[in-house]
């Protein structure tokens, strides 16, 4: 007879653990003739022999991770083989050392006026912010004119004086680690500036000739490059002007059109080095170098190409190609070595009758990503690729649960990507589906979540708009990998794009800000607490017959991790959002269809 047995005080057991190391999950189901142990995941079984990390050799039926990553983090259950009923359950908490970045590296300012400097630091749990000036702890000089704020991760002294120049080194520190970096402060009077160019007024004259924190925006007329803080425009790259290796011009003029303009689809940035801009009518993908802000070449590609995205851990640039505007022959190519900018050549993927597809970003903790998906059109699955062979690993099947893929997301927090369903006539509402990225298994619904998916840059959030419903759902990831909902918002805005600006106020949380595919409003709310607001009378968005690309008929892009300007295009304008102090900035006028718009951060 088997008699199995396991304390009281050992049902749930919690395991915390350090990124990088590895950890043994023991089951403390016991009795005589026990027989094998049977391990889980998120409720689905483990198989050994698929797994790369997670291992159960040894002859006591322990589970071994070898590398944990914060993938790993969740919930392991163990039972014997016939005996469900008695489990353990493992939960596993990943603990991260703090990993920070400064903005700016070095500013030169005049003294009487402001100046600020940031620290974004990301860790788990969420790292404390300390500052140094020249080695020393800037808290007893906290005053009116120097004050901390968000958590500590923005330094500011509202009226510079000559004693500020310095270097300011912010410390994040947590539980498992510590980091650091130094932000340069150096104060100078004009009359002295101009006698003087010696360091550090390379800075100051840098910054006068500076390319970078500005807006590209591709329109009819070209492209625009717009400087947010002042509303000013640097730079307007006209449709007759030429391409640098071939001469031909940047928007061919079209026999039996009056006026010459451009058609654009999808523009990614490269390491703030390359703009890559597709043109789907002349089947090609333009090369904007930033530093000349000149065209350098045009790649030849596989008919309209309506899609890009830069894969930054391998550095290459994916194309989605239709072939036609009825999408009937639709090809994936590859543009290896991106950042080299120069002789490029594209790669035709082995991959047919690609919809769309789907690579997850990089962030602070997250900086190598090994894994895409491409979605069939109306096939009820996935198809997992590698990235560095550019070949298929495996399907994961969604027949079960008849979902047609739309669009995915993905969190490291857990490691689940996240599935929005394509609208079904004979079901209302489909609910978004949860892949296990340990197991690639369909762990089920992400309860009756449904609409289209976005996730924090910092994994932590997950946002999910329902563009028929105009429902909005905040949920959170905890450290547990748990999925909590915190917020139901109901709007009337239906969502064509959304994005996530870092909040000035708190450390670690966001607001977020999404544009409607009717509407002229624009949406805010601020994560921590749920509450709303809305930008009113920003014109009307761009038809859908004037933007086949994509269902983001109105982007909301974002000026990155330290930026505070938002930019959102109306028909014939574009709307500059200051996301600090959450008002609009201004309109740029005379700027029609700029749907494709990248931001450029420091050169």
């Amino acid at each position: 007879v088997v008699r199995l047995s396991l304390p009281k005080d050992q049902k749930i057991s919690v395991t915390t653990i350090t990124v990088g190391l590895s950890t043994v999950l023991t089951c403390s189901i016991r009795g005589a003739l026990r027989p094998p142990i049977i391990w889980k995941r998120n409720g689905v079984i483990l198989n050994f022999l698929d797994l790369e990390d997670i291992n159960d050799f040894g002859e006591d039926d322990s589970l071994y991770i070898t590398k944990v990553t914060t993938i790993h983090m969740g919930n392991y259950t163990c039972h014997a083989y016939g005996y469900e009923e008695l489990y353990q359950t493992h939960i596993l908490q990943v603990n991260v050392p703090p990993v920070i970045r400064v903005y700016p590296e070095t500013q030169a300012q005049e003294p009487g006026v402001s100046a600020s400097l940031k620290c974004h630091a990301e860790g788990i749990p969420n790292p404390r912010i300390t500052w140094l000036k020249n080695g020393v702890d800037i808290v007893p000089k906290l005053s009116k004119q120097l004050t901390l704020l968000a958590n500590g991760s923005e330094l500011h002294i509202s009226s510079v004086r000559y004693e500020d120049t310095g270097a300011y080194t912010c410390i994040a520190k947590n539980e498992v680690g510590v980091d650091e970096d130094i932000s340069s402060l150096f104060i100078e009077d004009s009359a002295r500036k101009t006698r003087k160019l010696n360091f550090p007024w390379f800075y100051f004259f840098k910054e006068c000739l500076s390319v970078g924190n500005m807006f590209y925006v591709f329109s009819d007329d070209g492209i625009t490059v717009l400087q947010p803080n002042e509303c000013e425009i640097r730079r307007h790259i006209r449709p007759e002007e030429r391409i640098f290796t071939s001469y031909e011009e940047i928007c061919p003029r079209v026999e039996g059109e009056g006026t010459q303009s451009c058609l654009w689809a999808s523009a990614v940035n490269v390491r703030d080095k390359y703009i890559y801009v597709t043109q789907p009518k002349q089947n090609r993908v333009m090369i904007i170098d930033i530093q000349t802000q000149k065209a350098l070449q045009s790649l030849e590609v596989d008919p309209l190409p309506t899609k890009l995205h830069y894969d930054k851990s391998h550095d290459q640039v994916w194309v989605l190609s239709w072939g036609d505007m009825r999408k009937s022959s639709p090809t994936l190519q590859v543009i290896p070595e991106a950042s080299a900018g120069e002789d490029q050549h594209v790669i035709r993927t082995p991959f047919e009758g690609v919809d769309d597809f789907f690579i997850p970003p990089t962030n602070l903790i997250i900086n190598h990503v090994r894994f895409g998906f491409i979605f069939n059109k109306s096939k009820s699955a996935v198809h997992k690729i590698d990235l560095e062979t550019v070949t298929h690993i495996k399907t994961i099947n969604f027949k079960t649960h008849s979902c047609v893929p739309q669009t995915m997301a993905y969190t490291h927090l857990g490691g689940y990507y996240f599935v929005q369903c394509r609208r079904n006539r004979s079901v209302a509402v489909s609910p978004q589906l949860i892949i296990d990225s340990v197991t690639d298994a369909v762990i089920g619904p992400n309860s009756d979540v449904s609409g289209a998916p976005y996730i924090s840059p910092d994994g932590r959030y997950l946002v999910s708009a329902d563009e028929d419903s105009g429902r909005i759902r905040v949920q959170v990831l905890t450290v547990r990998g748990e999925i909590k909902l915190i917020y139901d918002l109901q709007t009337n805005i239906h969502v064509s794009d959304l994005t996530f600006q870092p909040s000035f106020t708190e450390g670690n949380q966001y607001y977020i800000y999404a544009t409607s595919h009717l509407q002229t409003d624009v949406l805010f709310v601020e994560l921590s607490t749920g509450k709303m607001n809305v930008l009113k009378n920003l014109k009307d968005p761009l038809t859908s017959k004037d933007w086949p690309w994509s269902s983001y008929n109105r982007i909301m892009k974002d000026s990155g991790l330290f930026g505070q300007y938002l930019i959102t295009p109306a028909k014939d304008s574009l709307f500059v959002i200051n996301g600090r102090q959450n008002t609009l900035r201004c309109e740029v006028s005379g700027i029609r269809r700029g749907n494709t718009v990248v931001w450029v951060g420091e050169v």
